[in-house]
């Protein structure tokens, strides 16, 4: 029998999933069980459940057969527990090192406790908070052992399940379960504080408490928070049962009382259209319960329990005002935070978002208004051929207008059009985000296509990495996030980061990127009629080199000799060379281009091309890496600054792991290694080979030449995003030219 058993509710949370779970296993102290209880997630988090049962017998995956809420959820997996104490954690949660062996000495001290409660620190998005409330309460308790009734401030404690390690047999004897809907943690609770014999605190912070920007029930308003009335009632019917607990009647009261109260006061929570009738059912609660002899408590607590007991809305009002302005101070200068406030829009824009939208018209941008390509250009086409109603419209900087392709509608950022459009358009695509002075209106639909699989860190995770966050302003890019209404994801993984690195509301479309399905749309005859637009020779083995952005560069140096790689190389290959469009151009890349020792394709404007021409990559930690295994050709890495790399950006995985699913091939960190590497004929042998068929199964799950109409059919037709994935097995990538 274990000695804890840690009980975790699961349900769409995989971008935070696998980080609570390590904090459990990853505990010095080992004598635990691990019960993950998928609540029938949607997402892939009961194949992280159980991916993590197969390597640890510690851990029990549990499947629920349909959604049964958190409380619900918790109870399934005490019926499995089996150790000594039970511990619940939230799958968004994680506990701090040590947590663990620190409730495990405590209770071998003092003794078996049936609560023994800790801290916790809240985690925002942002950096981390300071101690909870409660916590000078728990310093003060040291190691005394206690009862509530004569220690009653301890009924402040935090309201939650996962603070707190209970005795598993005292649980189960009291007949606690959490009943269904919001607000279950505080029943049990309570009943287990007022009837527990032996409770005791552990001055340590336990659980980092994340608090979730989109997401938490918390902060999603509705009429779910009015469960908190049954979940009170049945405390309180509890309390009618024990009549040896009547002396902690009115403090459950009061407690009760002040969630309604705090629950009520808080907007992400109570609509105003519901205020009245919650104020309404609290009132009713109060002269239900109140108990005899009550005196309300002194400060505002008590005015607002005044309120109640006069079932005066227009007083609880009253109150609420008097404490927005005592909070606010008689010094402090009010300002308004509009959007519209804040930002200097062209008058156009202002008076035209008050008219109609236009329900056929869509609005497209790829690179912050470069030229159309990527994402966006593959959901364009295909837009034109499923939805024609639909008209798209470009925006393009003032400089690349000249070079948009004929037929292609577009605007010019910034003009009087682009204004009209943006005001007017119900459709935006778009795979970064467009400008801050964009309001999105009600109506209007953004579909973020994104533009590569992250390898390195991206959005709110650049904020642990200084150098890749410089002058980054994340309140602002939250702000663009809002907008979002589907997110394109080509892997499970991907879709991983986004919903951790972009937090919102929106839905993962996980589709495949509409971008790559040219690469099993393409034939032999397009692979070589691309080839003889670069000027690849026939019977020349083309090797594309694609190296990423550093953040710690302002301009590209080759990493390695350009011109001795391919006098390596020989006449058999031709290297074509494609810097990042960060980049300026490099004069070294250009002489040698000049002099026909290379190809420099930095400006070819569409890196699909790239990608069927060239028989194999060579690439360092680009993003191009993740669509290029899509054709399933040779890949070489070189990664000769990898460390400082993975400390300056941070990255999501070890891609020089060498396991199967990190690595796409053949990988040399020194020029002298990448020489061998060609010479030795390892970048296209069978172990790189076997490599690269693990990475393309990891991830290119989705892209399978139907990305875009499963995109559009979503997006501008309301459909099922169909046709259904074809099995990567029966995928036929672009024919590839022949290896020497």
């Amino acid at each position: 029998m274990p000695r804890f058993s840690v009980v975790i509710p699961v349900f769409k949370v995989q971008g935070y999933l696998r980080e609570c779970l390590d904090s459990v296993l990853g505990q010095s102290f080992r004598d635990i069980e691990l019960i993950a209880v998928d609540d029938c997630s949607p997402d892939a988090c009961g194949a992280i459940i159980d991916e993590y049962a197969a390597l640890d017998e510690r851990v029990k995956a549990v499947h629920l057969p349909r959604n049964v809420g958190l409380g619900q959820a918790r109870n399934a997996g005490l019926e499995r527990a089996r150790g000594d104490y039970v511990l619940f954690l939230d799958s968004d949660d994680s506990y701090t090192p040590g947590l663990l062996q620190a409730l495990a000495a405590r209770l071998d001290s003092v003794g078996e406790l049936d609560i023994l409660a800790f801290d916790h620190v809240r985690t925002h998005w942002y950096g981390r908070g300071g101690r909870s409330q409660a916590a000078d309460l728990i310093e003060r308790a040291g190691t005394d052992v206690f009862r509530l009734k004569d220690r009653p401030e301890y009924l402040h404690l935090f309201l939650v399940a996962w603070n707190k390690a209970f005795r598993r047999e005292f649980f189960l004897e009291q007949g606690f379960r959490y009943a269904p809907g919001l607000y279950e943690d505080a029943p049990v609770t309570f009943m287990a504080m007022v009837t527990a014999e032996r409770i005791g605190c552990l001055n340590r912070v336990g659980v980092e408490y994340r608090q979730r920007r989109q997401g938490a029930i918390t902060k999603t308003p509705g009429r779910r928070h009015f469960d908190i009335f049954a979940q009170y009632e049945g405390l309180f019917a509890f309390l009618a049962e024990r009549p040896e607990l009547g002396w902690a009647r009115p403090l459950l009261f009061e407690r009760a009382i002040y969630h309604m109260l705090f629950t009520l006061k808080r907007p992400e929570r109570i609509r105003a259209a519901d205020r009245r009738e919650f104020f309404d059912r609290t009132s009713d609660f109060h002269a239900e319960h109140l108990p005899a002899g009550f005196t309300p408590p002194e400060g505002s607590t008590g005015v607002y329990m005044r309120a109640l007991a006069k079932r005066s809305y227009r007083a609880f009002q009253a109150a609420e005002l008097a404490e927005r302005v005592r909070k606010a101070g008689p010094d402090k200068v009010h300002k308004a935070r509009t959007k519209v406030g804040k930002r200097a829009y062209a008058g156009l824009y202002t008076v035209r978002r008050r008219g109609s939208l236009d329900p056929n018209l869509a609005v497209y941008s790829s690179y912050w208004d470069r030229l159309p390509s990527c994402n966006p250009l593959a959901v364009f086409d295909k837009a034109k051929e499923l939805a024609p109603q639909v008209h798209g419209v470009w925006v393009v900087r003032k400089e690349l207008a000249g070079q948009v392709p004929d037929g292609i509608d577009h605007v010019v950022r910034g003009s009087r059009r682009y204004w009209e459009v943006m005001a007017r358009a119900t459709y935006f695509v778009n795979n970064v985000n467009f400008p801050d002075g964009i309001v999105k209106r009600p109506g209007q639909y953004h579909l973020q296509t994104h533009h590569g699989t992250p390898l390195k860190r991206m959005g709110l995770d650049q904020s642990a990495f200084p150098g890749a966050a410089r002058g980054m302003d994340f309140d602002r890019l939250l702000d663009r996030v809002d907008r979002w209404d589907l997110s394109v994801s080509s892997n499970q993984h991907s879709t991983k980061q986004w919903e951790r690195a972009y937090p919102g509301t929106y839905e993962s479309l996980d589709v495949g990127y509409p971008r790559n399905d040219r690469y099993y749309r393409s034939s032999a005859e397009d692979v070589a009629a691309v080839r003889a637009r670069l000027g690849i020779a026939p019977g020349r083995t083309a090797l594309l080199y694609a190296p990423t952005h550093r953040d710690y560069r302002t301009d590209w140096t080759p990493s390695f000799d350009l011109a001795r790689v391919a006098e390596v190389l020989g006449d058999d290959f031709v290297l074509l060379v494609r810097t990042h469009y960060f980049y300026d151009r490099n004069p070294e890349l250009s002489d040698l281009a000049e002099q026909g020792a290379v190809i420099d394709v930095s400006r070819h404007p569409v890196v699909e091309d790239l990608c069927l021409a060239a028989d194999a990559l060579l690439t360092d930690y680009s993003s191009i890496t993740f669509d290029y295994a899509n054709l399933d050709r040779p890949i070489v890495i070189y990664a000769d600054d990898w460390n400082v790399y993975s400390q300056v950006r941070g990255v999501t995985f070890d891609l020089l792991s060498g396991r199967p699913g990190d690595t796409p091939g053949t990988v040399a960190t020194t020029e002298d290694e990448l020489v061998d590497t060609f010479r030795s004929g390892r970048w296209r042998g069978p172990e790189a080979a076997a490599l690269r068929a693990a990475f393309r199964e990891r991830f290119c799950p989705y892209d399978d030449g139907h990305a875009a109409e499963r995109v559009v059919r979503r997006f501008f037709l309301g459909q099922d995003a169909e046709p259904a994935t074809v099995p990567l097995a029966q995928r036929t990538p672009a024919p590839r030219p022949s290896l020497r």
